[in-house]
C-alpha cells in the first residue's frame, strides 16, 4: 500500500494529527491534495487553499470533505494498479 493509501486510512480512523503528521513527509500533488484535505477537516481554510493551489486543484469548487477523499483514494489505488 502506497504511502499516501495510508495515510487515508490514518484519517478514516480518526488519527487525523498522525496523519498530518505523516502528509508532510511527502512531496507531490496528490500529498498536496492530501495535506488541503487535512485543513479542510480541521476548519483551516486558510491553508486548505493553499495546499489546493499547490496540488493544482481548485480550493472554490471542492466537493464535500468525504467525496474528495473518496476521489483521491480511487486516483492513487489506480495509480497503485
Amino acid at each position: 500500500m502506497s504511502p499516501l493509501l495510508q495515510i487515508i486510512a490514518l484519517m478514516r480512523e480518526d488519527q487525523w494529527t498522525e496523519a498530518h503528521n505523516q502528509v508532510q513527509l511527502h512531496d507531490s500533488e496528490a500529498a498536496a491534495w492530501l495535506h488541503a484535505l487535512l485543513h479542510v477537516q480541521e476548519g483551516d481554510l486558510e491553508d486548505a487553499e493553499y495546499w489546493y493551489e499547490k496540488a493544482g486543484r481548485n480550493f472554490r469548487n471542492r466537493a464535500a470533505l468525504s467525496d474528495e477523499l473518496d476521489a483521491l483514494e480511487t486516483r492513487l489505488r489506480g495509480a497503485d494498479m
